[in-house]
């Protein structure tokens, strides 16, 4: 290979040098056969007898071509030259200076191929000098190896998703004690495919099989496989495996698999050829032709939807495990994990921030304390209490508060009204999220908050009933009809257009999606249409008649209409507490669920009405 990379730069250099030769030998000014004063050539100018005239950049001389002569003439500084030239329509051609020494015009013309031979005597040096070089190895894989598990990651470390561990935790038996599994006719699975949203744990439990397997671990992302230059993919992909097969028995964990295998489609709308020879490849070698004993391929996604159903199947990859986001449980043994090595103060209680956190992934929480410690470093405290820990719930939550900004005592009642008025609806809808917090305080784009406290059983089942979404919609009105309540229809504001945008939302998937329309009945409108360029559903194709979108539209004007209703009765029936927490709010600018609560239990009070 080296030989014939040094013969293929010989032959280039031969070849320039020869062009380079040829030019300056060839290139030179035509030869003369006599010389013409500068007067006859003026007139034979004028009489029409000169055909082409060759000026030198210095103006001194000129090569002119009278039929077959070609006769040199020594100019005069004459302004008018050209003008004469160009009127008697003769062929002007400016010829840059030549040094007439063949020697000088040599040397300057081996001046670049000198150079060339240089660089390319290095270039040629530096792919022969051996591994470490990265001119000739655009075919190698990336991948990064540990032969002995130096992660310093095991599985006491990962906290909150039991159930996934417990599907690697076998993964890794099975390496240590094959024997044990061999015994009964079990066969090790050739891959896992960890499936989750972001920040679940996926890449920390690769962390942790590497730290507790014991045997080679080779770990790469998804998109070091494929670059600009075509068969690059493809080559990774085997030289790889090829080395996994050298260090069987091993594991190799690929991150962010659907950056290389994606499905496959007919080469329109954004198709890459060199992206799909990657994962055709990747796809023999997981389960081909010739076997891969010994080589589990672990993978982390967080696209499922995306992935090629002929890399999805067993036998490639044997088991799909979710890394779902933790419950409560979970959430409280993360917290354990990540307050190690933080001064927690004794009023800190991770199982009551584990509660108000639902839908926090291990990231999350991973952030929030560290927010929580900056918070107390920023006040100069030693230990991280349980206020630095609520702020920072609120600051990952909804963006750190905005002190500077200075509110008229007009907006501010405003806002607190518009609070006020979530906060009331949500505490009196039957079976609705309790009221965690209100304030005034603004935050991001937000000029006020109400935060309410998921449940947990909703949360994790992903159900949500009719009745829920129905009173979903009327809290999220509160704030709108507050303002027409105090203030009048004339007064209200633009502050509500999210709240609008969230209950029209409602009410369309509650129709089209839901089937929860008394008028149109249990079906779903609208089909989902897949997006060539970005693999997931942003489109809805539409596959109903004007008469069922007319009416698909009725109906969603009728739930907003009776969640308006529902809203505006709460909020008249219970004027007195509206005043009162507005007035809390004014002057704490921040009121909890337990003062909520005193106010509520102490004034006399109407539950919302049942849709």
């Amino acid at each position: 290979m080296n030989k014939r990379w040094r013969n293929a730069g010989l032959y280039a250099l031969l070849a320039v040098v020869l062009i380079a030769l040829g030019t300056t030998f060839f290139d030179r000014p035509p030869e003369t056969q006599g010389t013409l004063k500068y007067s006859e050539f003026i007139q034979q100018v004028q009489d029409k007898k000169i055909d082409r005239v060759v000026l030198f950049s210095d103006r001194s001389k000129a090569v002119v071509t009278r039929g077959e002569e070609k006769l040199q003439v020594n100019l005069l500084s004459d302004p008018g030259l050209i003008d004469t030239l160009t009127k008697n329509d003769v062929d002007i051609t400016v010829r840059p200076p030549q040094d007439d020494s063949i020697i000088v015009r040599l040397a300057g013309s081996l001046i670049f191929p000198v150079l060339l031979l240089v660089g390319l005597f290095f270039l040629l040096r530096r792919a022969q000098s051996g591994p470490g070089s990265q001119a000739m190895n655009f075919g190698k894989s990336k991948a990064r190896v540990q032969m002995e598990p130096q992660t310093q990651v095991t599985f006491g470390d990962v906290a909150g998703i039991d159930q996934a561990k417990l599907e690697l935790t076998e993964v890794v038996d099975f390496l240590k004690n094959a024997d044990r599994f061999t015994a009964v006719g079990a066969k090790i699975p050739k891959g896992c495919l960890l499936v989750g949203p972001p920040g679940t744990g996926k890449t920390l439990l690769a962390k942790a099989v590497a730290g507790e397997a014991g045997v080679p671990f080779f770990s790469i992302s998804g998109s070091e496989f494929v670059e600009m230059f075509v068969g690059v993919g493809a080559s990774r992909v085997r030289d790889l495996f090829e080395q996994a097969k050298a260090n069987a028995p091993c594991i190799v964990f690929i991150d962010e698999i659907d950056a290389v295998g994606r499905q496959r489609g007919a080469g329109m709308g954004g198709g890459n050829d060199e992206r799909e020879q990657t994962l055709n490849q990747l796809l023999t070698e997981m389960d081909g032709f010739e076997g891969n004993t010994g080589i589990i391929i672990i993978a982390a996604t967080n696209r499922p939807d995306v992935l090629d159903a002929a890399l999805l199947r067993p036998g490639r990859f044997d088991r799909q495990v979710v890394v779902d986001r933790p419950d409560f449980g979970g959430r409280s043994e993360i917290l354990n994990v990540h307050a190690r090595g933080k001064t927690l103060a004794k009023d800190v209680d991770l199982d009551r921030i584990a509660r108000r956190t639902p839908g926090f992934t291990g990231a999350d929480l991973s952030n929030l304390l560290n927010e929580a410690a900056i918070l107390a470093a920023r006040r100069n405290l030693t230990e991280v209490s349980m206020d630095e820990i609520n702020d920072a719930i609120d600051r990952v939550l909804a963006g750190p508060e905005k002190k500077d900004r200075v509110m008229s005592e007009k907006r501010k009642e405003l806002v607190a009204y518009h609070e006020a008025g979530h906060a009331i609806v949500g505490a009196l809808m039957p079976d609705y999220d309790p009221v965690q917090k209100i304030s005034i305080i603004p935050r991001g784009a937000a000029g006020g908050l109400t935060w309410f406290t998921p449940s947990e059983d909703r949360m994790d089942s992903g159900l949500y009933s009719r009745a829920y979404l129905q009173n979903q919609m009327a809290v999220a009105l509160g704030g709108r009809v507050a303002e027409e309540l105090i203030y009048g229809d004339e007064e209200v504001t633009t502050g509500a257009s999210n709240d609008l945008q969230q209950v029209a939302s409602v009410a369309k998937r509650m129709v089209t999606q839901f089937g929860m329309s008394d008028r149109l009945g249990p079906v779903a409108l609208g089909r989902s249409q897949g997006n060539m360029f970005l693999g997931r559903d942003i489109m809805s194709e539409r596959d109903f008649s004007d008469e069922t979108a007319a009416a698909i539209d009725d109906e969603v004007r009728n739930l907003v209409d009776q969640a308006y209703r529902r809203c505006k009765q709460t909020l008249v029936e219970n004027r007195n507490v509206l005043d009162k927490v507005a007035a809390m709010l004014i002057e704490k600018e921040t009121v909890d669920a337990e003062e909520l609560q005193e106010v509520l239990s102490t004034n006399e009070v109407k539950m919302a009405s049942i849709a």
